[in-house]
């Protein structure tokens, strides 16, 4: 994962656990909710792809170099 992608990640990550916060809230309206677990579930598969494409870059630098073999 990129600086810029690791940025990314953790932004959506944290407008995520203020989406959570914000619904265990007794203040927040039933269309406001929706709004927000909607957009929550956006993040949350953003931040999904972002883990996998990290997770396969990984993988790939984990692989023997076959030039040097």
């Amino acid at each position: 994962m990129s600086d810029k992608q690791s940025g990314i990640f953790e932004t959506k990550l944290a407008r995520l656990e203020e989406i959570v916060k914000a619904l265990e809230s007794p203040q927040v309206s039933l269309d406001e909710s929706v709004q927000l677990f909607r957009e929550g579930k956006d993040l949350a598969t953003a931040c999904e792809g972002l883990l996998q494409e990290a997770e396969t870059a990984v993988s790939v630098l984990q692989q023997p170099d076959e030039r040097n073999a």
